[in-house]
């Protein structure tokens, strides 16, 4: 956690009754008096966003202006963007884990960089009434606290298809084929699965795993950064050569690698 004269943020992880639902909890709260700007790398995660105080600010893309006036659903996470808290403004973030989203909203892909109103997707105002609930809170504990206990409710069961997808995406080589003979269907069937149940592809996650791990080996390695370094984080991480590393930096983060380690200081890395 970090207070930073006026600038409070951290995370507060999940119980264990609910580790296969939510990652963490992100808070932060800017009672500075100007305007703090953060980089959000990457997550593959959905995130559902609630914004207290002054309206919070994501920039898209096409440098547009995004306000978060009460609650907002954004994700899967798949490119780094811009957001900002204005003074006074104070953010309270649930990072969904794997399949969860689909398991309340039932759709896992939604506009990454477009937040939407979670309340049109359940077709009911619940977040509206429970933003309220929500902001009559000032401790971000009690506000997770209530939020895991008014969120229950509406959590469905696991698909199996989706279970043994999101148990092989860390170690098999090749989950879609080892699930698709398990269960004697197709890889394509198995393909439009796990998009649907996890809001992106097979190959989509894999080339962010090798992202995530040269950043990951990049920090480590930053004190000491030499020529050897790179073609070590090369190597080790699955790449042809430095320009498909930097490809890769340039398309999660519009940074190359060395002017992520420049400016890692103002980026948020939410899977660490």
């Amino acid at each position: 956690m970090s207070d930073n004269v006026g600038y409070l943020n951290g995370r507060i992880l999940a119980p264990k009754v609910f580790g296969e639902v939510f990652s963490h909890f992100y808070f932060a709260e800017n009672r500075l008096a100007h305007t703090i700007t953060q980089t959000l790398l990457p997550s593959y995660q959905t995130m559902l966003i609630f914004s207290f105080g002054t309206n919070a600010l994501l920039h898209s893309n096409e440098n547009e202006r995004i306000e978060i006036a009460k609650c907002a659903v954004l994700g899967p996470i798949k490119k780094a963007f811009d957001y900002s808290l204005p003074p006074k403004s104070n953010l309270l973030i649930a990072n969904f884990k794997d399949d969860a989203f689909y398991r309340f909203f039932g759709a896992a892909s939604i506009a990454a960089h477009l937040p939407i109103d979670p309340d049109a997707l359940l077709k009911e105002n619940c977040f509206s009434v429970l933003w309220d609930k929500l902001n009559g809170f000032r401790d971000s504990k009690a506000q997770v606290a209530y939020l895991l206990e008014f969120c229950t409710p509406y959590l469905s069961e696991r698909n199996a298809i989706a279970a043994q997808l999101v148990k092989l995406k860390n170690g098999a080589f090749n989950p879609i084929k080892e699930v698709a003979n398990k269960e004697n269907r197709s890889e394509r069937v198995i393909q439009i699965n796990h998009k649907k149940y996890l809001g992106y592809s097979a190959k989509e996650i894999s080339r962010y795993q090798r992202f995530l791990h040269a950043v990951e080996m990049m920090q480590h390695l930053a004190p000491k950064a030499t020529k050897n370094n790179w073609f070590e984080i090369i190597d080790a991480c699955g790449y042809y050569d430095q320009s498909q590393l930097i490809n890769d930096f340039k398309y999660y983060t519009n940074l190359s690698p060395t002017q992520y380690l420049k400016f890692q200081g103002t980026i948020c890395n939410p899977v660490t």
